[in-house]
C-alpha cells in the first residue's frame, strides 16, 4: 500500500492513507521524538480498521517548514484537524480530498503524548489514546535528561529538527507544551493513558497523578519499558482501545 503525502497550513507535511472502506473516522498519529516519523505498519492497521490516517511532521522537523518548538506542537495537530474539512491534496495524484464531518481520534506516544492530550479539547476530537506520554517536563527522566537530550537532538539529527536552544529551554519551564499545567482544563472523559511502571525514559508517576486530576482512564502495566505506539495494534490492547473509542 502506497503511503500518500499532503500539506496543511502551507508548512505541515503529513503522510496519509484513506480508509479501505468509506468512513469519516480520522486517526491522527502524534509521534515521539527524536527519530524518523515512519510507521507504515500502524498506518495500514488503522486504514484497514476504517480510518483516514495521518502522520504529520511537527513544524520545524523533517519535511515540514517552520521552527521546531517555536509554538506548541499541539497547535500543529489542531491545524491538521482544521484542514480536514477545508481540504487537502494528494501530491502524487493531484487528487483533492475533503472530510465533511470528521470524527477525530488522536493517538500519541512519548513526546507526542502532550500534542494529543492538549489538542483533545478541540470539539472535533472524540477520543484520545496515549502510550507512555510525557505529562510533566519538570519530572526528570533517568535515561534522557532534558538538557542533554536537547543538545543531542541538535547534534545527532542535524536538520531533522531545526530550532534554537531558547525554544527547547521553554520545555523546562513547565508552562509550555506541558499537560500537567493544563490539567484543570482537560476533560479526562476523552483520554485513555497507557504506561509501564518500569519506563525509565518517561516516568509513570506523573501519568498516575494526571489521570487522577482529570479522571482519565489509565492502564498501568507492571512491565514493558518505554512502550511505543505499536502497542495499539496488540490484539488484546486493541480490544480495550476500541471499547474506549466506542466504535
Amino acid at each position: 500500500m502506497m503511503i500518500l503525502r499532503t500539506k496543511f497550513k502551507g508548512e505541515i507535511i503529513s503522510e496519509f492513507l484513506p480508509p479501505q472502506k468509506p468512513s469519516s473516522r480520522v486517526a491522527i498519529l502524534c509521534f515521539g521524538m527524536p527519530g524518523m516519523p515512519k510507521n507504515k505498519e500502524l498506518m495500514t492497521f488503522f486504514s484497514k480498521k476504517g480510518f483516514w490516517v495521518f502522520l504529520p511532521r511537527y513544524r520545524g522537523s523533517w519535511e515540514s517548514g517552520g521552527e521546531f518548538l517555536e509554538q506548541s506542537p499541539h497547535e500543529d495537530i489542531v491545524d491538521v484537524i482544521l484542514g480536514l474539512r477545508t481540504g487537502f491534496q494528494d501530491f502524487w495524484s493531484g487528487k483533492k480530498h475533503k472530510i465533511k464531518n470528521p470524527e477525530v481520534y488522536l493517538f500519541g506516544s512519548s513526546f507526542g503524548g502532550p500534542a494529543a492530550i492538549l489538542a483533545s479539547s478541540h470539539p472535533l476530537v472524540k477520543y484520545v489514546v496515549c502510550s507512555c506520554p510525557v505529562i510533566d517536563w519538570k519530572s526528570p527522566s533517568k535515561e534522557e535528561p532534558l538538557n542533554k537530550l536537547g543538545k543531542f537532538v541538535r547534534e545527532a539529527f542535524g536538520e531533522g529538527y531545526r530550532f534554537p536552544m531558547k525554544n527547547w529551554n521553554k520545555l523546562s519551564t513547565g508552562k509550555f507544551y506541558n499537560p500537567i499545567a493544563k490539567a484543570s482544563e482537560i476533560s479526562g472523559k476523552k483520554l485513555l493513558l497507557i504506561h509501564a511502571k518500569d519506563d525509565r525514559v518517561v516516568s509513570f508517576k506523573p501519568t498516575v497523578k494526571f489521570a487522577k486530576l482529570t479522571d482519565s482512564k489509565l492502564i498501568l502495566l507492571p512491565k514493558g519499558g518505554h512502550i511505543g505506539s505499536k502497542i495499539f495494534m496488540d490484539p488484546k490492547m486493541w480490544k480495550t482501545v476500541k471499547k474506549h473509542l466506542k466504535i
